[in-house]
This record gives C-alpha cells, sequence and structure tokens, in this order.
C-alpha cells in the first residue's frame, strides 16, 4: 500500500513532533495529528511559536516549514481515522494507579478505547501502528479488538517503538540510530512493514531501518530504556560508595568509559533520573516478569528503581544534614524542575522526589526553571500528594511552602541553599560571586548534576556539595 494519508491518535510528547518530522520529510503525505485536547491542539495550531505545547529544540522550525502545507492538527478524530491509510497510536500509556498490576503495570485503556474507536470508524483497509510504549504481546490484544469489533476490513498492526530523547527529539529523528519496524510475517504483514519502510526511507539509509517480528520489537523499547536506566543506577550506586571513600565519581565514571567493552555513555552520576520512560518501563518490565513467573529477573530489574529512588532521597537527606538537621522554615531554592535540560517535561522529574521530602521536614521550596510554569509544578506536587492519600486541607497547607520565580536572581536572594536539580546550561554561567554576597551564611550549593565550577565557587565561599564527591 502507497501510504497517501496519515493519522497520529495523540499530540503529546511523541506525536507532535514524530509527525512533524514525518510531514516535513514526505510532503505528499498528508500528516493529521488528533487529540481530545482542545487545549492542546490549539497550542500546537498557535501562530506564536513559542506557545507550542512541546519544547523540544528545532521542532518550532520543523512547524513552521510543514504546517499548513500537509500537517495539520486538529480534534476532528472521527473524520481522520476514516480518511487516513496509515494510524499511528500514540496516546499515554501511564502506570496503573489503581487495581491490578497496580503501580507497575501499564494502564492500556487510552489505547484500547483508540482501537475500539478505529474500529467502529473504518470502512476500508488500514495499517495501525503502535507509536505509544506497550508491553509485550499488545499488538495481539490490538488485533482482537480491531477484528471481532470491526467493520469486516482488514488491519495490519505494527509496532514501531519511539527511541526519543527529550530535550534531542527533532534530532533522533533526522539522524536515527535505528528505526524499528515489528510486524507479522505473513505476506500481508510483510507488505504493511513495507508501507512503513517506505515512510521512513524518505530520509533514512537502509541500514537505519530495522524489521523484525512483533514480539521482538514490542519488547526492545522496554529493553533499551531498561538498559540504559541501569547505566544511571549503576554509576549512581557507585557515586555513594565515592562520597565515602574520597574518590572522585567523575573520574571513575572516565576511567572505566574509556574501556570499549564500557563506553561512556549513560556515566554521568546526578541526583537521579526521570522522564516520561525509564521508570514505567522497567516497572512494566518487573510487572511482566512476576506475571510470567520469573521473580528473579523481576527482582534484577526492580533493582534499578530502588537506587534510583534512594539517590533522590539521598540527595534531599544531605541537604538537611548540612543544614544543621533542620530547614524548618528555611529559604531552598531549586535551579530546575524538568527531568532533563532543553525540554518542558517534568513527569518523574527528580525535583519532585526532593521537594516533597524538604517540605514534609519544613521547607520552603523557591523555584526557578527556564521553561516550566508554576502551574505545572504545583500540579505535580498536588498529583503525588493525592496519590499518597493526604488530604486537601493537607495538601494546600503545603503547597503554601512553594515558590515560583520569572528570574532566577530573585530566587536566590536570602537563600539558605541553592540545589540544582535540572543541568540547563545557562545555570552555569550565573553571577555567583554576587549571588553569594545576598545568601546567608554560610552558603550551601548542592549541585545535583555536577555542572557546576566546584574550585571556583568554594573559592568563592561556598559549601558545595556535588554528587559522588569526596
Amino acid at each position: 500500500m502507497k501510504i497517501k494519508n496519515i493519522c497520529c491518535l495523540g499530540a503529546g510528547y511523541v506525536g507532535g513532533p514524530t509527525m512533524s518530522v514525518i510531514a516535513l520529510k514526505c510532503p505528499e503525505i498528508k500528516v493529521t495529528v488528533v487529540d481530545l485536547n482542545t487545549n492542546r491542539i490549539a497550542a500546537w495550531n498557535d501562530e506564536n511559536l513559542e506557545k507550542l505545547p512541546v519544547y523540544e529544540p528545532g521542532l518550532a522550525e520543523v512547524i513552521h516549514q510543514a504546517r499548513g502545507r500537509n500537517l495539520f492538527f486538529s480534534t476532528e478524530v472521527d473524520s481522520a481515522i476514516e480518511a487516513a491509510d496509515m494510524i499511528f497510536i500514540a496516546v499515554n500509556t501511564p502506570t496503573k494507579t489503581y487495581g491490578e498490576g497496580k503501580g507497575m503495570a501499564a494502564d492500556l485503556k487510552f489505547v484500547e478505547l483508540c482501537a475500539r474507536q478505529i474500529a467502529r470508524i473504518a470502512k476500508n483497509d488500514k495499517i495501525i501502528v503502535e507509536k505509544s510504549t506497550l508491553p509485550v504481546r499488545t499488538a495481539q490484544t490490538l488485533q482482537t479488538i480491531l477484528d471481532r469489533t470491526g467493520n469486516g476490513v482488514h488491519f495490519e498492526v505494527l509496532s514501531n517503538p519511539e527511541f526519543l530523547a527529550e530535550g534531542t527529539a527533532i534530532e533522533d529523528l533526522l539522524n536515527a540510530d535505528r528505526v524499528l519496524i515489528g510486524g507479522k510475517q505473513t505476506e500481508s504483514g510483510k507488505k504493511a512493514i513495507q508501507s512503513l519502510v517506505d515512510v521512513y526511507a524518505h530520509w533514512l539509509s537502509p541500514k537505519q531501518i530495522l524489521t523484525t517480528n512483533l514480539w521482538s520489537s514490542e519488547l526492545s523499547k522496554l529493553t533499551a530504556n531498561a538498559f540504559l536506566a541501569q547505566r544511571i543506577s549503576s554509576i549512581n550506586a557507585l557515586s555513594a560508595l565515592c562520597e565515602v571513600t574520597e574518590a572522585d565519581v567523575d573520574e571513575v565514571a572516565n576511567a572505566i568509559g574509556t574501556d570499549s567493552r564500557i563506553g561512556p555513555k549513560f556515566l554521568k552520576a546526578s541526583v537521579g533520573f526521570g522522564g516520561s520512560c525509564f521508570q514505567k518501563d522497567i516497572l512494566n518490565l518487573v510487572y511482566l516478569c512476576r506475571y510470567f513467573n520469573l521473580p528473579e529477573v523481576a527482582h534484577y530489574w526492580e533493582q534499578v528503581i530502588i537506587i534510583n529512588d534512594y539517590q533522590k532521597y539521598r540527595f534531599a537527606k544531605k541537604v538537611i544534614s548540612s543544614l544543621f538537621n533542620t530547614v524548618s522554615g528555611k529559604k531552598i531554592v531549586f535551579l530546575g524542575w524538568a527531568f532533563k535540560k532543553d525540554t518542558n517535561d517534568t513527569r518523574e522529574s527528580a525535583a519532585i522526589y526532593v521537594a516533597d521530602h524538604l517540605i514534609e521536614d519544613g521547607a520552603e521550596i523557591h523555584v526557578y526553571d527556564p521553561k516550566v510554569s508554576e502551574t505545572k509544578i504545583k500540579a505535580d506536587m498536588r498529583y503525588l500528594w493525592e496519590l499518597n492519600g493526604l488530604s486537601e486541607h493537607k495538601i494546600a497547607s503545603k503547597l503554601n511552602q512553594i515558590f515560583v520565580y520569572d528570574n532566577p536572581m530573585e530566587a536566590l536572594d536570602e537563600a539558605h541553599a541553592v540545589a540544582l536539580l535540572t543541568e540547563w546550561d545557562e545555570f552555569k554561567t550565573y553571577d555567583w560571586e554576587t549571588i553569594y554576597t545576598k545568601m546567608y551564611q554560610p552558603a550551601f550549593i548542592f549541585d545535583g548534576r555536577n555542572i557546576l565550577d566546584a574550585a571556583k565557587l568554594h573559592a568563592i565561599g561556598f559549601e558545595i556539595k556535588g554528587i559522588g564527591k569526596g
């Protein structure tokens, strides 16, 4: 099938950027991104490209070139499904917060709703592409729903997991390490795979496009994120040992990273990983292992999450102990709230959990992040506290301990300590000498990303404490 019309269900961090690049590189294909969230679609259509709902370097330029030509954002879901030859499912698959598998399994209710809607509307054959991160064998569930509740048309389900890193998503799409496409190894399945290969072949070489069976493709996504997170937790676990033995974790990481068998990537010690993928996918992997009666494998991967939680708790505990075992009523400035630089995504950000620990101890948290709003910061904390069962009165009281600024210098005035939680480049350029004179003494900096010049700050007079630094 030659693809002329693509529909994507879900206009979030995956659907928006991915479809924008496909539209840019495939001008003869009409690409329509649909979502029921009217505010989100309005933001995608806003003439002011600074108001896009997703911040990614390079995304605004891509949108500017393709939007209105062959890239469209709409709330008209049914008509977009009906017109499409190929439908991408890129809706959210969060960790379940209820029922069977609570706290570990992926919540697939939005994926199932998409399948039922497609089955109800489709009047001609279509290729369905799993873009959301899904558990192994979800494709079989989709196929069953589509075949049993449809109008007698033929559906082929493909798995095409995303391997984007937020902050470099556009570059990752334009110059992908690999695009993975999984499908059934039948004649019709292979034709469907080729249809999607032909889309990506507009700008990627054959060696960048890998094809597998469905189950290998679905499992590869979970496995890739698990391996990356494992490396972060491994170096973070060693950072605790470095601190008590006076070793330097950056020197250790450099020493082992020069080993060609290990390599240097994802060996940067920090306050802990966040984002929408790592924790969710590992918990999903743990759940699958338990479901298939592989407890030893489940325990192995669960330890990656345990170390990550420990790292965030350890960072908060270091702040409290350094400030003479109490932060009650003290002004702690958070530089950064996003889970990493060059994104406005805050999902599972380490800042959320460090803030929770410090607020519980009575601290006032004063936050500056160049891309995250006060509304989002307070919504993140409210969601965590509601999940933990706190009363509305208690939540309101805790929210009064959070202050958000548009100007970092205002946030830093008369602070007791600074906690750097996101590695935004601008933090390295601040006038730290002036900041020092405006802080309470002794002035503490807790560098959760090890990006500041510790020697220079120490010379100014700061008490600076990094991750994995003796």
